[in-house]
């Protein structure tokens, strides 16, 4: 699974590692888009009106999505 990162205005594919993942108790079904929503919620802060985006916690962008493989 690959996270879809925009900073300065370019796209980034950043593979999803196990230390993105600590603290995140995993269920055995949760499939490639449950485990992006679970990420974003982990990984994001969302910035209501006007701005509307999930922002990186570490400052690395905004979150756009996922790709799952």
């Amino acid at each position: 699974m690959d996270l879809i990162l925009l900073n300065d205005g370019l796209y980034h594919l950043v593979k999803v590692t196990k230390e993105m993942t600590v603290g995140i108790q995993m269920l055995s079904d949760v499939d490639c888009f449950d485990l992006c929503d679970i990420l974003q919620a982990h990984l994001s802060t969302y910035h209501g009106p006007p701005f509307n985006i999930h922002m990186m916690k570490d400052g690395t962008g905004a979150l756009v999505g996922c790709i799952c493989n």
